[in-house]
């Protein structure tokens, strides 16, 4: 027997929940299927949670600069990691209650646990039960992948999710992964009191970013004790001495070196989960990687069904995940004609100082092979950066010299990851970089010094 919806949801992250309610809103019949936890990634072990983490370690290292400042502590400072932990399962509970409630108030709308597969173009099965509709929207999510190394299968490996439920403080911590992932915990934990060492695969940190950004991201972590190890392309693990923590051999084919570690963090990449879901029983085609290929709507290869979220490989961000679901809403339900193709690449790093990034990086827009205008300005120009204690980094932005638009800009520095909005916004609405470079902007801000960085662009070479 199957019970007949005007649509379903699969997958409760940050398109899911919010789809499902617009469109039991919109007199429609709607099943949300979630199979472990309502939020998805970014409520549960993503977002939330790691800058949960993140205030209480900028936390304990403002507390150690307390000097800097005029300001006393009696005593050293430590850290009380289970006290750290239950303030970040505390407002993890908060987003999952408040999301629970939201749902189950919601009329037209029914909430099933399981894990859904498809056994049709427009019907899946979830724990015996069958279900169909003409409209389907897969939100599935993806998970953390390990590295390929000899005895990764021998040795316990943490990764984002697993990090969750750490309530103790490693004595040195091993990351494997330079990227926005791995930095944060990188960070993160050596401000907690870890010794920490990043294993990296490539030559630099953030490999996607220009090369001056990842220079002064390494030397930011640097500073803080942070330790790297690049070009690490193979390498074998076994546990430590004694069967405690774990023993990482790099390129132990030639000159190998060995690094011991109480716990090794794999932030590595991720990918879809897309490998239980059924697909093939759809028709639903998916790339070589295993993402669902989408259209510029997000609808599959398959009328009648969406793909939103991380499983469509458009975004890896619970910004872009959202974005889908106002994307699919406005064309289904606005008579808006939305396009992911529309959408302008944005995202941040949340080290601290953060890395706010919007739109075309140097070496893009070089790429290009049209004239552009360029901009910089290191972070210790900025009153609000100088009275904060806080001038690592700078601000850069890209300019197209014959159209004056904004290509693109990298805020390394203190609230960058806010700043990087206003030329976010400037792009979104086609303005010219003279329209911010004219504006008054209040001072002592960050923001107050963008217009001058725009007074001040010259060729780029």
């Amino acid at each position: 027997m199957s019970t007949a919806y005007d649509a379903i949801v699969i997958g409760s992250g940050q398109s899911g929940p919010f789809l499902a309610i617009r469109l039991a809103e919109a007199g429609m019949k709607t099943v949300l299927v979630e199979r472990e936890h309502l939020g998805g990634t970014c409520v549960n072990d993503g977002c939330i949670p790691t800058k949960a983490l993140v205030a209480s370690a900028r936390t304990a290292w403002l507390a150690r600069r307390a000097a800097d400042y005029g300001v006393v502590v009696g005593g050293p400072v430590s850290v009380d990691m289970k006290a750290v932990k239950a303030r970040k399962d505390a407002i993890v509970a908060q987003s999952i209650e408040g999301l629970g409630k939201w749902i189950a108030r919601t009329k037209n709308l029914e909430l099933v646990w399981g894990h859904a597969r498809f056994t049709a173009p427009q019907a899946i099965e979830v724990n015996g039960r069958m279900l169909h509709a003409p409209k389907i929207f897969i939100n599935v999510g993806g998970r953390a992948v390990l590295p390929g190394w000899k005895g990764i299968g021998d040795v316990p490996v943490l990764t984002n999710t697993s990090m969750m439920a750490v309530d103790t403080l490693p004595e040195h911590l091993l990351v494997v992964g330079g990227s926005y992932i791995g930095l944060e915990f990188a960070q993160m934990y050596r401000r907690f009191g870890s010794q920490v060492t990043v294993l990296e695969y490539g030559d630099r940190l953030i490999g996607r970013e220009d090369p001056e950004v990842s220079a002064e991201v390494q030397q930011i972590l640097e500073r803080e004790g942070v330790r790297f190890r690049f070009s690490v392309k193979d390498a074998e693990v076994a546990p430590g001495p004694g069967g405690r923590g774990v023993r990482v051999v790099i390129d132990p084919h030639a000159a190998a070196e060995a690094i011991e570690g109480r716990d090794l963090l794999a932030a590595v990449g991720r990918r879809p989960n897309t490998d239980d879901l059924g697909l093939d029983k759809a028709g639903i085609a998916t790339d070589a990687r295993g993402y669902i290929t989408v259209d510029d709507s997000l609808q599959t290869s398959v009328a009648g069904v969406w793909a939103l979220g991380d499983v469509n490989g458009r975004g890896a961000f619970t910004h872009t995940s959202y974005n889908d679901f106002q994307i699919v809403a406005g064309n289904l339900l606005d008579g808006e004609r939305r396009r992911v193709s529309e959408r302008l690449s944005a995202y941040a790093l949340f080290i601290d100082p953060p890395l706010g990034r919007v739109g075309m990086s140097e070496a893009e827009v070089r790429a290009r092979g049209k004239p552009a205008l360029v901009g910089v300005m290191p972070m210790t120009r900025v009153g609000r950066a100088r009275e904060r204690g806080e001038t690592q980094g700078f601000m850069k932005v890209l300019v197209d010299a014959g159209t004056e638009r904004i290509l693109g800009a990298s805020l390394l520095g203190i609230e960058g990851d806010e700043v990087v909005h206003l030329l976010l916004d400037a792009m979104a609405g086609d303005l010219s970089y003279r329209v911010i470079r004219r504006a008054m902007h209040i001072h002592p801000t960050v923001s107050e010094l963008i217009p001058t960085l725009l007074e001040n662009l010259t060729p780029l070479a």
